[in-house]
């Protein structure tokens, strides 16, 4: 097509050519000396085309700003994030009306100022904190009248109430020319949308409308936020307030379990083990009840042992709140008690926090643990009187109607013909006598009742009758067992066995002697019958047991001769003789001394290595006496 021909300007809007290029044509035409009908027409042209090359931009433009509108609209749609919908907004509006930077502030009506949301192509951290008073600066004076308003020059326009903190920030961010419009809601100003330029620029009536549509649709996504933030709230509000109903409810039907569970337990007969297994098996973790000393009474759950340490921090711990749980580190204890009287406690541990149910049901158990300590005591205190009385007629040899006794001891679970030891205890040591004497006889007359026999307490002593044939080992388990109880010293002297209740006085005499020279010996808290205490036990017994002597004392020795045709028994009657000289009993027995040295190592082999102490010798040589006088002729 001719360059002189008005066509060449459809070719120019064809591939969208820059305005200058419009005058190409024209220019040309002079150049050629085209005659001035020909300029005339092509000046036409080129203003025709230049008219519609601009309303196909503005077309392009409208377009682009309606698609981001639709755009907008879209995300508000699928609104998942708030910030995320905000920022788009504030992009689209710097794009679509080419601005160096757009922002939103958001309205603070308590704190009477707006303050940066939003910003998008903002360099200055100034800027990006910046609280603007209402009425203040061009965007608090859009939050405060709700009107948009629009500046060329900002920092010299004297129709804002300019800040200095507000103009400072405006300067380090070089802006020139600010756009604001509300962000309105009904009759409320939620905030502002702006645009600004670096470059001084006026903004038209089309840039207002555009960015008011933007400003809709950011208030519209601020609302919407605000109503899934506060559905959501009442959706997470509703699901606790479920949940703490269902859980009370749980808590509720699991006292419930719990209470029942121990009121059959009572019911039936039953023990605190049993209470201690309903508690594991309700709140989880290891029970512990423990006495009011601190001992264990019972367990269940396998947390291992509990230290006497952190048993005795959890009595503590109970004791200054009775009735009540309570957390002692991770324990929780409870005590539980009979009026003044401590009667134990109760320590769960590896269970965790505890609920204001859960606490109540530990509270409960041991409530239920009382009632069951005081039920056995009542037990156990009744048939202790029962028990008491019976032996106490067989000590004060008050056996006229033997018959009538020993109904009376099958009644009791005790066997009249089955062999008997009494056992004798004196208690030395330790305050709170009566307290003492009372914890005594109860242990006394539990234990006799579970191994079948009878205990009462006399004054200072306790007196057991149980059930066996070997006195020394009864007395020496009582005296541990008592004294591990009371924490002082039971000292236990035992005789028998009888195996007619009519020896049983003869035989508490005897049991009395033993405890007594246990005393007088100075072994405290040991326990012992009259073959355990030497020549002593020879002469206090009743029966005055040779036999039994020299084989506690010689045993061993004889024996050996016996079985090697020997004579160590001899050899240490020499020793003895010459004042323990090895070299003189060599002298006498016309051996070496070697052979001596040998025959005494021999013999402590035989003993023990303690045979030459002084207490152990001189029963040795006593024995050794008894020996010879009773040795065949």
């Amino acid at each position: 097509m001719s360059r002189m021909s008005p066509g060449v300007f459809l070719e120019l809007l064809a591939r969208d050519a820059s305005p200058v290029e419009y005058e190409g044509p024209l220019v040309e035409a002079r150049a050629a000396g085209a005659a001035p009908a020909v300029l005339a027409e092509l000046e036409r042209a080129k203003l025709a085309a230049l008219r519609v090359r601009a309303s196909l931009e503005r077309h392009a433009r409208r377009e682009a700003r309606l698609t981001a509108l639709f755009d907008t609209a879209g995300d508000l749609a699928a609104l998942r994030d708030v910030d995320a919908v905000l920022r788009a907004i504030v992009r689209r509006a710097r794009r679509l009306l080419d601005a160096d930077i757009s922002y939103i502030a958001l309205n603070d009506d308590e704190a009477g100022h707006a303050y940066m949301r939003v910003t998008d192509g903002s360099v200055s951290a100034a800027f990006r904190r910046l609280k603007l008073p209402m009425g203040s600066g061009l965007v608090g004076l859009v939050a405060q009248t709700a009107t948009p308003y629009s500046s060329p020059d900002y920092l010299t326009d004297a129709r804002f109430n300019h800040r200095g903190f507000i103009d400072a920030a405006v300067g380090e961010e070089a802006l020139v020319a600010i756009l604001g419009v509300p962000m309105r809601l009904g009759g409320k100003v939620l905030g502002v949308l702006a645009a600004a330029n670096r470059t001084e620029r006026p903004f038209d009536q089309e840039d207002v409308t555009l960015l008011a549509s933007l400003a809709a649709h950011a208030a519209v996504a601020l609302d919407n936020a605000r109503l899934l933030e506060e559905t959501r709230t009442a959706l997470e509000e509703l699901s606790v307030a479920n949940e703490d109903v269902r859980a009370r409810g749980e808590a509720v039907e699991r006292a419930a379990q719990a209470h029942d569970r121990m009121t059959d337990l009572v019911v039936r007969g039953g023990g605190i083990q049993g209470v201690a297994a309903v508690v594991t098996e309700v709140l989880g973790g290891a029970l512990h009840v423990l006495d009011a000393d601190g001992r264990e009474l019972a367990a269940v759950g396998a947390a291992g042992e509990l230290a006497p340490a952190r048993a005795a921090d959890a009595a503590a711990a109970a004791s200054r709140t009775p009735g009540h749980a309570v957390a002692c580190g991770d324990l929780w204890v409870a005590a539980f008690s009979s009026g003044e009287e401590r009667l134990g406690t109760l320590v769960l541990r590896e269970a965790g926090e505890l609920s204001g149910a859960d606490q109540r049901i530990l509270e409960r158990a041991a409530l239920v643990a009382a009632l069951l300590r005081l039920f056995r005591r009542s037990a156990a205190e009744a048939e202790g009187r029962v028990r008491g009385e019976l032996l106490g007629d067989l000590l004060d040899e008050r056996t006229g109607d033997l018959d009538g006794l020993r109904d009376r001891a099958r009644r009791v679970d005790v066997d009249p013909d089955a062999p008997h030891v009494l056992v004798a205890v004196r208690l030395t040591g330790g305050e709170d006598e009566p307290g003492r004497r009372r914890r005594a006889a109860f242990w006394a007359s539990s234990h006799a009742a579970a191994q079948r026999g009878l205990a009462t307490a006399r004054g200072d002593e306790v007196v057991l009758m149980l059930p066996g044939d070997r006195p020394g080992a009864a007395a020496q388990h009582v005296a541990q067992q008592l004294g591990a109880s009371l924490g002082v010293p039971a000292t236990a002297g035992a005789a028998g066995p009888v195996k007619a209740l009519d020896g049983v006085a003869a035989a508490y005499r005897e049991a009395q002697r033993c405890a007594r020279a246990l005393v007088a010996l100075d072994r405290h808290g040991d326990g012992a019958g009259a073959a355990e205490l030497g020549f002593v036990g020879l002469l206090i017994g009743d029966e005055h047991d040779v036999a039994g002597f020299l084989g506690g004392a010689l045993g061993p020795v004889l024996a050996y001769d016996e079985r090697r045709g020997t004579d160590l028994a001899g050899t240490l009657e020499t020793y003895f003789g010459t004042g323990a000289s090895t070299a003189r009993t060599a002298e006498r027995l016309h051996i070496h001394v070697n052979t001596v040295a040998q025959r005494l190592d021999r013999i402590a082999r035989l003993l023990g290595p303690d045979w030459q102490s002084p207490s152990q010798a001189l029963e040795i040589q006593l024995a050794l006496r008894l020996h010879r006088l009773h040795r065949p002729a």
